[in-house]
């Protein structure tokens, strides 16, 4: 599995787990059958981190949402945007410009070119903040 498609699996579990209490463990174990993937490192690295971190990677939305509630962003561009944060915050091998160009990408499969320019924006700011 590329990291490109890993990445997109881990985005998919993030935006799943939206919906649904499972346990991250539960849910990652399903989608491992239901999607016959083999999870990599990378991809259980970044689902179990953003849970793990959830509520500094949230705040940090919040602070560079401006002008709108963190509750009030599609949970399409949630999930992307706490995707991408974690990977800023918590992963020294994935440069914050390439992160970025990747959550741009999987809105634009996933959403509309609206949520794209959005979340860019979003993370541009947080991208200059850190």
């Amino acid at each position: 599995m590329t990291r490109r498609q890993a990445r997109e699996e881990a985005f998919i579990l993030i935006f799943e787990k939206q919906f649904n209490d499972s346990p991250l463990s539960e849910i990652l174990e399903l989608a491992t059958e239901i999607r016959d993937i083999e999870p990599d490192d990378y991809m259980k690295d970044t689902f179990y981190g953003v849970y793990d971190n959830l509520e500094k990677i949230d705040g940090i939305i919040s602070d560079n949402a401006v002008g709108w509630n963190i509750d009030r962003i599609s949970k399409t561009a949630l999930a992307v945007l706490r995707l991408s944060i974690y990977e800023m915050l918590y992963r020294d091998d994935i440069d914050p410009a390439v992160s970025i160009n990747e959550a741009v990408e999987i809105l634009k499969k996933y959403a509309t070119d609206m949520d794209a320019k959005y979340v860019n924006g979003i993370l541009s700011s947080v991208n200059k903040a850190s």
